[in-house]
């Protein structure tokens, strides 16, 4: 069954579950029977349905077909939502990180400062460009490239790096402007090494 958080995001408003269309309630029960509650991304992206479809489509497309591991996928997130303070996206990606790396103090680190997390020079040479492409894009040249070559990335890799850092900085500014609130089951997630 369908439950929306009326509380998803403050301003604009939650649709009603039985307002739905059918394959919008088909996906969102899907991930509420996956997750154990509806994270309240899809809440908030269900104003909107048409839109709601695009964004998942790519989600889903993005997370399922990429040449990085799903720990290097939701590290770009939390560091380019780190340095974009995006409050929904660090606490829900947060948990993520902290599953997929089955780390309970990566995210945090990530989120305070990158540059300071316990990582590999692969990874962090990934979050620098990806942080790079968030805050100036227009710097972003073939030497930056060429360092992801060196440390072993491949060149679908390198477009997954910058296909995952564009779409979560317009994830992380919706979720700014509609002031989406994380789940309170995201803050605990992964905070126990053995989950």
């Amino acid at each position: 069954m369908v439950e929306l958080d009326d509380d998803a995001m403050t301003r604009f408003p939650v649709p009603d579950e039985d307002e739905l269309p059918a394959d919008l309630r088909e996906r969102i029960e899907e991930e509420t029977e996956r997750s154990g509650f509806t994270p309240n991304v899809f809440s908030a992206f269900a104003y909107k349905p048409s839109h709601f479809r695009a964004f998942f489509d790519y989600h889903d497309a993005l997370v399922d077909d990429t040449a990085l591991d799903r720990e290097e996928v939701e590290m770009i997130v939390v560091a380019v939502s780190g340095v974009n303070h995006c409050y929904y996206c660090n606490v829900a990606h947060g948990a993520l990180v902290r599953i997929y790396a089955k780390d309970p103090t990566l995210a945090d680190q990530l989120v305070a400062n990158y540059r300071q997390a316990d990582i590999s020079e692969k990874r962090m040479a990934m979050l620098d460009v990806a942080v790079k492409l968030t805050e100036s894009p227009r710097e972003v040249t073939e030497d930056d490239l060429d360092r992801l070559a060196e440390v072993g990335y491949s060149e679908e890799a390198m477009w997954d790096i910058a296909s995952v850092t564009a779409f979560f900085n317009l994830s992380n500014r919706m979720a700014m402007f509609a002031d989406m609130r994380p789940n309170d089951e995201f803050h605990t997630l992964g905070r126990d090494s053995g989950e």
